[in-house]
C-alpha cells in the first residue's frame, strides 16, 4: 500500500514537471512556421558583419533584443500571354432584312417571285396596271417635244431681230415646265413597278396577282443571309473586353461550329437589362444558317501579360484596392494592386504583378508594406 502511494506521487511530479516545460516553450515561441517571427535574425546578421568589418567584438547575449523578421510562404509568377474568354448566348439574324411595299395604287398585273426563292438586285418583283399613267408620260413627251420646236422658233426670231426678248423667255420658260412634268410623268410610272433592293431570299409574299393593292401595302419580305449576323448581349462587365475586330467562335444548336468577327459593339446599355448589344458577322454560303437560330458565342479580348495566382491569396489594402502581397529581392514585402481578367480553373489569372517579385502565398495579412520578411517554400506556379 506504501508503494502504490510512493509510485502515485512520484507520477503527478512528473506530470508537473511536463506541463511546465510545456509551458516555457510556448511562451518563448521558439518554434517556426510559416508566418512567425524570427527573433533577431536579419539584425544579428548585419551587427555581426558590421562588428567583423570594424574589428569590434559582437554584442553580448545581454544587449536589447533585435527586431523580429516573419517567415512567409511564397511563389516566382510565370507571366503569360493571356486573352479573356467570355461566353455569350445569342441568337442568329439576316444581314439585311427588307418589306417591300406597293409605291402606287393598282391591280398587280406581274408577280415575279415566290415564298423561298432568290432574287437578284433590281429584279422587278411586282408590276401594276396603269394605262392613265404611261398616258400622262406620252402626252408629257409630246408636249416636251412642242416646246423644244417653240423655242427654236423663238430663238431663231431672237436673233434675226423680228422678236422681243420676253417672247424668247416665255418659250424657254415654257420648255423647262413641260420638262417637269414629263420627269413626274416618268416617276409616276416607274412607280409602278417594285424592285428587289438587294440580291437575298424571298421569305413571304404577301399579295397575289390581280389583287388590288394600295400605296404602302406590304408585298414580299427579303433577307440577305449571306454574310449572317449574330446579335448578342454582354455584361457591363464585359463590354470593356470586346472591340470590333476581335475574333469570335460560334456554336450552333445543331452543333455547327464556325468563326467570325465583331463588327459593333453598343455604346448604350439597354434600360432594362444593363446589357451591351454586340453583333457578330459569319460567312453563310448557300444561306445554310437560317435566321432565328440560338447561337453559343465566345468572344476573345486582346491577348496581355498575366499571371495566374490562387484565389486565396487575393487580399486588399487599407483603401479596399485588391491586390496582392509581394517580396522583392530586397526581402521587403508590399501590396500592389492587380486587376482580375479572368477565373479559370487554375486560378484567378490578373494584370498588374511586377517583374523580379515573389507573390507571398501564405502569410500575406500578417504583414504590413515595408516589412522586412523571409520568403521559404519558394516554388514556380505556371498558369
Amino acid at each position: 500500500m506504501k508503494s502504490v502511494a510512493s509510485s502515485f506521487r512520484l507520477h503527478k511530479a512528473a506530470a508537473v514537471v511536463v506541463l511546465l516545460a510545456a509551458g516555457a516553450w510556448i511562451i518563448t515561441g521558439k518554434f517556426a512556421f510559416v508566418g512567425s517571427e524570427h527573433e533577431g535574425a536579419a539584425e544579428a546578421q548585419e551587427t555581426a558583419a558590421a562588428a567583423e568589418a570594424t574589428g569590434e567584438a559582437a554584442p553580448s547575449g545581454g544587449a536589447a533584443p533585435a527586431a523580429t523578421v516573419r517567415t512567409v510562404a511564397g511563389m516566382v509568377p510565370v507571366f503569360a500571354e493571356h486573352a479573356r474568354k467570355i461566353k455569350l448566348s445569342g441568337v442568329t439574324e439576316p444581314n439585311k432584312r427588307a418589306v417591300l411595299a406597293a409605291r402606287a395604287d393598282g391591280v398587280a398585273q406581274a408577280l415575279n417571285v415566290t415564298k423561298g426563292a432568290s432574287v437578284e438586285a433590281g429584279q422587278v418583283v411586282l408590276a401594276l396596271e396603269g394605262p392613265e399613267t404611261l398616258a400622262r408620260a406620252q402626252i408629257a413627251e409630246i408636249a416636251l417635244a412642242q416646246r423644244e420646236r417653240d423655242l427654236e422658233v423663238a430663238q431663231r426670231l431672237f436673233d434675226g431681230g423680228n422678236t422681243p426678248e420676253t417672247q424668247l423667255t416665255n418659250a424657254r420658260s415654257a420648255r423647262d415646265s413641260a420638262k417637269a412634268e414629263l420627269t413626274l410623268a416618268r416617276a409616276s410610272v416607274d412607280k409602278l413597278n417594285l424592285s428587289a433592293p438587294f440580291s437575298g431570299l424571298v421569305d413571304a409574299v404577301a399579295v397575289e396577282l390581280g389583287e388590288w393593292v394600295q400605296t404602302g401595302t406590304p408585298v414580299a419580305t427579303i433577307l440577305s443571309l449571306d454574310p449572317i449576323r449574330v446579335r448578342a448581349e454582354v455584361s457591363e462587365l464585359d463590354v470593356g473586353f470586346v472591340s470590333p475586330g476581335a475574333t469570335t467562335r460560334l456554336k450552333l444548336v445543331n452543333g455547327t461550329e464556325m468563326e467570325g468577327k465583331v463588327t459593333f459593339v453598343a455604346r448604350e446599355a439597354s434600360a432594362s437589362t444593363r446589357t451591351f448589344p454586340v453583333e457578330v458577322e459569319l460567312p453563310n454560303p448557300g444561306n445554310v444558317v437560317p435566321s432565328g437560330m440560338t447561337t453559343e458565342v465566345e468572344l476573345f479580348a486582346d491577348p496581355q501579360p498575366t499571371v495566374t495566382v490562387p484565389r486565396s491569396i487575393i487580399t486588399l489594402n487599407d483603401e479596399g484596392v485588391l491586390g496582392l502581397r509581394v517580396v522583392g529581392k530586397d526581402n521587403v514585402a508590399h501590396f500592389v494592386a492587380v486587376e482580375i481578367i479572368d477565373d479559370t480553373e487554375a486560378g484567378l489569372v490578373v494584370k498588374g504583378v511586377p517583374q523580379d517579385v515573389r507573390i507571398i502565398t501564405a502569410g500575406q495579412d500578417l504583414v504590413r508594406d515595408g516589412e522586412t520578411v523571409i520568403v521559404s517554400e519558394t516554388a514556380q506556379v505556371t498558369p
